[in-house]
């Protein structure tokens, strides 16, 4: 059995690890990301993902100086997404040391761009991101951009069949209903997303306790649980969520002090 991976994330403003009690509201400084990053792989994370939140909403090229810093600072997957609209600026993440690449709305807008990187680089290095909201109109889950600003009519489990078929290795699920929130991931839509492609999915949105990464990992099939400020702001470690998920028979790799 493949050991759950824990995630955490870093969503980078400025050069900052900000932290948004909502999507894109009231916003937390929580520190340096190379610093932060450091102490992440110090405490056994599995990975690491840095969104840089505003590069697509400013139309700007993501800060490669930040991801070469935290690279320099990791022997861990570093996943990198926030702007990347073309297979060139996959590249030029991918040699200032990330990983993976995270493409969320240039793919929605032009699919073609996961299968384009999924042959240049390989399908292990496209990550999908999917922001998952539910639509009163649509009864169902709907894929949303631009900070949920922006309603593509897509359903989520629609999409998420979609990006398989174009070669994405990895599909990051965030709940914008449960994001920021602390109580609890969205199991049911993590389950179905899950139980309907055969490559790995990454739960995020709604993280507060230990309970809530075993109740995602298992009841929502998830391979891996990604989480942000329970980490940052210290109410929770890397290091105790792994313990209480091996205490109840979840695979999870050692980590320190564990």
């Amino acid at each position: 059995m493949l050991a759950k991976r824990i995630i955490p994330c870093f969503d980078v403003d400025r050069g900052r690890v900000v932290k948004h009690e909502s999507f894109f509201a009231n916003k937390r400084d929580a520190g340096d990301p190379v610093a932060l990053a450091a102490q992440y792989d110090a405490q056994g994370a599995d990975e690491l993902v840095l969104l840089d939140i505003t590069a697509t909403h400013e139309q700007r090229g993501i800060l490669l100086d930040i991801i070469r810093q935290t690279a320099s600072q990791v022997f861990i997957p570093l996943t990198v997404g926030g702007g990347i609209k073309h297979v060139d600026e996959v590249r030029e993440v991918l040699l200032a040391g990330a990983d993976k690449v995270s493409l969320n709305s240039a793919a929605v807008r032009d699919p073609s761009l996961i299968l384009e990187v999924a042959r240049r680089f390989g399908s292990q290095c496209a990550v999908v991101a999917i922001d998952a909201k539910w639509s009163v109109e649509l009864q169902d889950y709907e894929v949303v951009i631009g900070g949920g600003r922006i309603h593509t009519g897509k359903t989520v489990l629609s999409w998420a069949k979609e990006v398989e078929r174009y070669g994405a290795g990895e599909i990051l699920l965030t709940s914008f209903d449960q994001d920021g929130k602390r109580n609890g991931y969205d199991v049911r839509v993590t389950k179905q997303v899950a139980s309907t492609v055969s490559i790995p999915v990454i739960a995020s949105g709604g993280a507060g306790t230990s309970e809530h990464f075993y109740d995602v990992l298992t009841q929502g099939e998830a391979d891996a649980a990604l989480a942000a400020s329970v980490f940052h702001f210290k109410e929770t470690s890397i290091g105790e969520v792994k313990r209480e998920l091996r205490k109840r028979g979840v695979v999870v790799r050692e980590s320190v002090g564990s």
